[in-house]
């Protein structure tokens, strides 16, 4: 699959063997952290070096800078897996981004609790994103994955998602994602949430069917 700009995809990734590796709020932040570093192009060290030498600083996710290849509309990093709704900006670049991310908390993590080995089940997945009502519907579903899995009982009260931004500041849909068609928080707040029982009855279903 080529990554054209500006092209919109969900791309998402699972551990191996549905391994924990997000369960610490310290090791979520750190994914994020690393999905805002490497979107920069001017790379030259690794992020634990950067971090370490006060090189990097954290803002936020879906507020871009101006060098940045991708912009982020909608995130959300679970206990075992990840789910981002991107949008291209520079050509050809997703593949390697992606791959410097995972390798960088790889790292991370098999130094932290002395593994070695793989922590991706496999290379990430890719589904392109052809309207906005896709968007929409894609962007509801990484917001609800949360409460879908039960780990809670509303969306906003999940940390490590880009939700909270968008329901809680104007400026994020207003301004910053147009991307996503609803630009009143309050609206899109009722756009996720009454969708809530659905989409655990959703996952039930696919339970019966795949299991």
């Amino acid at each position: 699959m080529r990554f054209k700009s500006p092209g919109i995809f969900h791309i998402f990734n699972k551990s191996i063997a549905n391994f924990g590796i997000f369960k610490t709020a310290n090791n979520a932040q750190r994914f994020v952290e690393i999905l805002d570093y490497y979107n920069l192009p001017t790379i030259k060290k690794r992020f634990s070096v950067a971090k370490e030498k006060g090189l990097y600083k954290y803002q936020n996710l879906l507020i871009p800078r101006e060098e940045n290849r991708i912009k982020f509309i909608s995130y959300t990093i679970m206990p075992d897996h990840y789910h981002l709704l991107i949008k291209i900006l520079v050509d050809d670049i997703l593949s390697k981004y992606i791959n410097d991310v995972e390798n960088s908390f790889t790292r991370f993590f098999n130094s932290k609790f002395k593994r070695k080995g793989p922590l991706w089940q496999s290379s990430f997945k890719a589904v392109r994103i052809r309207s906005n009502e896709q968007v929409l519907h894609v962007s509801r579903y990484i917001h609800l994955n949360p409460t879908t899995a039960g780990l809670v009982e509303k969306p906003e009260d999940w940390f490590f998602s880009s939700y909270n931004n968008l329901i809680s500041d104007k400026k994020f849909l207003g301004e910053i994602i147009g991307e996503i068609s609803i630009s009143n928080p309050n609206s899109y707040k009722k756009f996720v949430e009454n969708n809530q029982d659905y989409q655990k009855k959703l996952k039930r279903i696919k339970k019966l069917i795949f299991d």
